[in-house]
């Protein structure tokens, strides 16, 4: 009996993964009896801050990363086929049907016992796989520290509005993806000069949700929300969630000043998120400077922003590169409270814990992918890294460099993926 403490995508991955391989699990989940600042439902496997798992391209980092899980029967990814939407170079899901069908899965499994109560302590004489996320419950987080040693780092991880699409001025911009990418999967809010001038000013000088006087604010860079890009600059969000660049208006023929882009939330497109728009503004604050938007002068927000602080471990410094801990070799632990950022880590992590519990049980050593995998390259970042640990996201530049690499970006990038599937199918065969 193996027990794993937390039902988000990391905790339903290695449930499902050593379930496959004949090993009985007891899962347990708080919610909903105790909630955290981000989830709104009891469903496991909730998508909290978007919907999308990145780019599916192999020659990215996330892109890559789906690939090698693909070749190792990721099972949430099977899933998230099935539930996906139009949204260009990336995965995308219905959230709502994509957690339901995850639920439905564990629920129905003879081999799991989902348990929904909060675990305060993390037992010391069984095999666990502590998957509890950023949003650890404050009495497991103080005895995750006990077992550590270390202090936990925190950061703030805002999620991005979600509108109503009827709401939306559809006369105020355009479909497209950036190059013309994909099949057209996302609206872009144009902005002219002014427009934006005024709505930068505004972001500015909106009111944001107060923190806690023991709290600091500590922000991840892959999720930054708005108005933190804002104070550095007129022209940061031009460079970054309103850059217009490959973007060309079919109404005027040329590039527009700043973009907002509306992305398709669920399978109907009845609802649409705004892309790299997370933020801490008051929800009403946000209802009055979002609409300065000439797309959304009308909007009808469906879900607002919000922040809530995020738990990780220093991994380089506790954690094994096989994800148990160096002083409780019983005890895993997967998903972004390792710092691994990002859906489709969670999934790694999940995965890779299921693969190396079972080892073990059977008898044989835990192991690891090649470092020239996305995945070996991650884990062996995580943990053992030099220094402070931030949160990684699956990047290229994880991977060993080639010997002779050419000059062409994309070019080297595929050369990497190539080397990266061909040695993890080697790895594979023997394990």
């Amino acid at each position: 009996m193996v027990v794993v403490i937390g039902g988000g995508l990391a905790g339903a991955e290695a449930s499902l993964q050593l379930s496959a391989r004949g090993i009985k699990v007891t899962l347990y989940e708080m919610r909903p009896n105790s909630m955290t600042p981000a989830h709104k439902t009891s469903n496991l496997a909730e998508l909290v801050c978007s919907n999308t798992f990145g780019s599916i391209e192999i020659s990215t980092g996330a892109g890559l990363l789906k690939k090698e899980l693909e070749m190792l029967s990721c099972k949430l990814l099977e899933v998230a086929e099935e539930f996906s939407i139009p949204a260009g170079s990336a995965l995308a899901v219905d959230r709502e049907l994509f957690s339901q069908k995850i639920t439905k899965l564990i629920e129905q499994n003879p081999l799991i016992e989902l348990r929904r109560e909060e675990i305060k302590s993390i037992p010391r004489d069984k095999i666990v796989i502590v998957a509890t996320g950023p949003l650890t419950s404050e009495a497991l987080q103080r005895d995750i520290e006990l077992l550590v040693n270390k202090e936990h780092l925190y950061f703030y991880d805002a999620i991005s509005p979600i509108v109503d699409a009827s709401s939306v001025d559809y006369s105020k911009g355009f479909w497209g993806s950036r190059y013309s990418k994909g099949n057209g999967d996302y609206f872009n809010c144009t902005l002219n000069r002014e427009e934006y001038e005024t709505f930068y000013k505004e972001l500015l000088n909106s009111e944001q949700t107060p923190l806690k006087d023991f709290e600091k604010a500590v922000f991840f860079e892959g999720c930054m929300p708005i108005e933190e890009l804002a104070k550095r600059g007129p022209k940061t969000l031009l460079f970054g969630p309103m850059k217009p660049v490959g973007l060309k208006d079919p109404n005027t023929d040329k590039r527009p000043y700043a973009i907002l882009q509306l992305r398709r939330e669920n399978i109907h497109g009845t609802l649409l998120s705004l892309v790299g728009f997370q933020t801490r503004m008051t929800y009403s604050e946000q209802k009055r400077v979002l609409r300065l938007i000439p797309c959304l002068r009308n909007a009808i927000f469906v879900k607002l922003g919000s922040m809530h602080r995020n738990t990780f471990l220093q991994s380089n410094k506790v954690l094994t590169p096989f994800l148990n801990l160096r002083t409780h070799e019983k005890i895993f632990f997967a998903g972004q409270i390792t710092g691994a950022e990002g859906y489709t880590n969670a999934l790694a992590t999940g995965l890779m814990c299921a693969i190396n519990v079972s080892r073990i049980l059977k008898g044989l050593e835990p192991t690891i992918p090649p470092a020239e995998t996305m995945l070996g390259a991650m884990i062996r970042y995580i943990t053992t890294k030099e220094g402070t640990l931030q949160p990684i996201a699956p990047v290229m530049g994880l991977l060993p460099p080639l010997e002779n690499p050419p000059k062409d970006r994309l070019e080297r990038n595929s050369m990497l993926a190539e080397r990266a599937l061909k040695s993890l199918k080697g790895w594979l065969s023997n394990v």
